[in-house]
């Protein structure tokens, strides 16, 4: 099922103390918004429409910066009213698709909660994640007694909530409350809407108070994920004068055969990327039967898988390259190598590990008649 996103972002959150909204707060090293978009977009988003104030359209480009797939729309005066906006601003897409409305300052959307919402949506007008009440409930009003009152079939809507998204703006259009409605799914309920519950996730706590944002520092790691990726590549030796390795040029009396610049380091290294993310393999993207790619400088398809990490919401932690062959000596060109490679993927020196080693004068690299290299990597993802 395809789906759409609003990102309600247009609130000043007073009662998070002094300071930026808490949208654009930082969160173990990034705005508490960009959590959220990256989730989305990694969970294969066709749109995502965030609602912000004037003062929030001018911070987004920054905020969300080497992100592609969301755009910007300005919110009402109340959340009922961004909501809107945001649904207005998706008028060219179908009107029976699945959107879902959250709420920026819950940061910490999984894949999972995504994919059961729409899982559920198709047996009901919404669905919207929940939790049971596990606490004792108490009532005090004034000059009354302290009352207990039950917990009995009681639950903790949070965002993000899923609709159709026609349903939803007619919903609104027909929402007739004395006060402003505290989440979607009330607006669906106020038309006799059927909205579904699925089970809510404890880390979609919504961030409110200045304590909130302490414990979701100690939750941040939670939400995000390691994965590892390998890759190997093998090229034969042939005439030349010259050989790239690791985007580095080396003068030498033989050069690598390939269908681009042959550059061995940098395809394991591209593989090793596209494994972690689950994307295939170099081929995939760059068929050697293309001719466009004759030749081509392999920097371009390590530039091409560091980007579809960063679109996943992904995060490079760091890169280790091994090169395997008896010639040419590595060791006189691994500062360049590495300094090359973390430009090429925008990582600190001491994140990228360049390394070199021989077989003894065994195999195929061993007798000269080729060059290996293998790498690995570990990307951050969210969860």
């Amino acid at each position: 099922m395809t789906f759409s996103v609003v990102i309600v972002a247009a609130g000043t959150g007073t009662r998070a103390g002094p300071g930026q909204a808490k949208q654009w707060r930082s969160l173990s090293g990034k705005p508490v918004l960009r959590w959220s978009v990256e989730s989305f977009l990694a969970a294969g988003a066709a749109d995502v429409v965030i609602v912000t104030s004037d003062d929030g359209q001018d911070m987004l480009p920054e905020v969300l910066a080497g992100l592609d797939g969301w755009r910007s729309a300005r919110g009402g005066a109340t959340r009922a009213l961004s909501v809107q906006a945001g649904l207005a601003a998706l008028s060219e897409r179908p009107s029976d698709e699945a959107v879902l409305i959250h709420d920026a300052a819950r940061p910490f959307v999984t894949r999972s909660t995504i994919l059961a919402l729409l899982d559920k949506l198709c047996e009901a007008d919404g669905a919207i994640p929940a939790l049971p009440v596990a606490d004792t409930l108490k009532r005090a009003l004034p000059g009354s007694p302290l009352e207990t009152t039950s917990r009995d079939n009681l639950w903790r809507a949070q965002t993000p909530q899923a609709f159709h998204r026609g349903r939803l703006i007619s919903a609104y259009s027909a929402w007739s409350g004395p006060l402003e409605p505290t989440d979607d799914a009330q607006v669906m309920e106020a038309v006799g809407g059927k909205v579904a519950l699925v089970t809510g996730d404890p880390l979609l706590l919504k961030l409110t108070y200045p304590e909130d944002f302490n414990m979701a520092e100690r939750l941040a790691g939670a939400a995000r994920i390691t994965r590892i990726g390998q890759g190997f590549d093998a090229h034969r030796w042939g005439q030349g004068d010259s050989v790239w390795l690791c985007g580095v040029e080396i003068v030498h009396d033989e050069t690598l055969i390939g269908h681009s610049d042959a550059d061995a380091g940098l395809h394991a290294l591209t593989d090793a990327i596209l494994g972690a993310i689950g994307e295939g393999d170099i081929g995939d993207h760059f068929p050697p039967t293309d001719p466009q790619w004759k030749g081509a400088s392999s920097d371009r398809f390590l530039q091409h898988a560091a980007d579809l990490v960063r679109r996943k919401g992904g995060t490079l932690i760091n890169v280790d390259v091994t090169l395997i062959c008896e010639r040419p000596k590595i060791k006189p060109h691994r500062a360049a190598m590495r300094e090359r490679l973390a430009e090429i993927l925008s990582l600190p020196l001491d994140r990228v590990s360049v390394k070199a080693t021989t077989t003894e004068q065994m195999g195929f690299t061993g007798r000269g008649e080729g060059l290996a290299a293998q790498a690995v990597v570990a990307v951050e993802t969210p969860a």
